[in-house]
């Protein structure tokens, strides 16, 4: 079995929106909204992180074709 059950562009997206939403839901806990603000604050960043993290990060054959079979396509070398 060599199929991983996530892959890696999804799993950054995640980290990096739960990422988001523990430093809002820190800041909102010590600019005083309490426990419960801090939590609705820090889950309604990282639901508003995922498709800004999703569309920032492109997946890395964005048109079917990688970076090096196009300059392997164009008649260059792909070690530069």
């Amino acid at each position: 079995m060599d199929r991983s059950l996530v892959s890696v562009r999804a799993a950054l997206v995640l980290l990096l929106a739960a990422l988001a939403g523990v430093c809002v839901g820190l800041l909102s806990v010590l600019a005083g909204d309490g426990a419960a603000g801090g939590v609705l604050a820090g889950l309604a960043a990282a639901g508003g992180a995922v498709p800004v993290f999703n569309q920032v990060i492109a997946p890395d054959t964005a048109r079917g074709r990688s970076a090096v079979r196009e300059v392997r396509a164009k008649g260059g070398s792909a070690r530069g």
